[in-house]
């Protein structure tokens, strides 16, 4: 595990020698290339805006495997591990539940299920996913938990109440967020937590250089995440028994400082 979290997967040489030992994985990788090269041209700075379009392109083709799920199962799995991590950590019916980046709600249906009705809320940047999270809904019969889903612009959570949350969570946002949206979220969700709260987020960890590929998964050291929380007068530490569950991305739980 050691040696994974050194690679910098952006290098040519890392790409040169992923694509001898996997050529069927190239053509993939080219059409994402291609993909980011128009997506660029049509979103120019905005990551955002970028994200939003990469998956509204996913969403349409496959809205599991544009959360990262390859198969129904893998997509099934992945949910009840976030569900079960929180249940172990004290997930009660009477918390209040803010998921960032819900996605088509791959652990968030199990949430909802869990939590007394009107406790969950979604948000998510795109409109299509959340099309597909209310299609979740209707699969799995859970209208009458009456869960709130919001699309929004940008990471400032702008339209919640404050000190509301007891919960907040974001399971593979920041991996794919540029550090200047994740100063931005980090900035504002201290406000949303009520007294005694946390915020969970994953996102891909690195002991070499920090790095990105594509724009579309960024890598990160942890010091850098819990400097960051800091500097919005947060506390963070690294989550090490999330670590220990068959899952390639890493964890850390925020608190205000209050």
């Amino acid at each position: 595990m050691s040696a994974r979290l050194h690679v910098n997967r952006a290098t040519f040489a890392h790409r040169l020698h992923y694509a001898l030992r996997h050529p069927g994985r190239v053509p993939p990788h080219l059409r994402r290339l291609a993909r980011d090269w128009r997506l660029r041209r049509l979103t120019g700075q905005d990551h955002v805006a970028y994200y939003r379009a990469v998956m509204r392109d996913d969403t349409l083709r496959d809205p599991e495997a544009a959360v990262g799920s390859a198969t129904h199962e893998r997509w099934l799995a992945l949910g009840r591990m976030q569900y079960a991590y929180l249940l172990r950590h004290g997930l009660a019916p009477q918390d209040r539940m803010l998921e960032i980046g819900c996605g088509n709600l791959r652990a968030g249906h199990l949430f909802i299920g869990h939590l007394e009705p009107g406790h969950y809320h979604g948000v998510d940047i795109s409109p299509e996913i959340l099309l597909a999270a209310q299609r979740t809904l209707v699969r799995h019969g859970l209208q009458s938990r009456l869960p709130n889903l919001s699309l929004v612009a940008d990471l400032r959570l702008a339209h919640l109440p404050d000190a509301f949350f007891t919960v907040v969570h974001a399971h593979s946002v920041f991996s794919h967020s540029p550090l200047e949206v994740v100063d931005e979220c980090l900035a504002h969700v201290g406000r949303v937590l009520a007294p005694g709260g946390f915020f969970d987020f994953t996102y891909n960890r690195t002991l070499g250089s920090e790095h990105h590929v594509l724009r579309e998964d960024f890598y990160y050291r942890t010091a850098t995440l819990v400097r960051l929380a800091a500097g919005h007068g947060l506390r963070a530490e690294a989550m090490e028994d999330w670590d220990e569950l068959p899952h390639r991305q890493s964890k850390i739980r925020v608190t205000a400082d209050r």
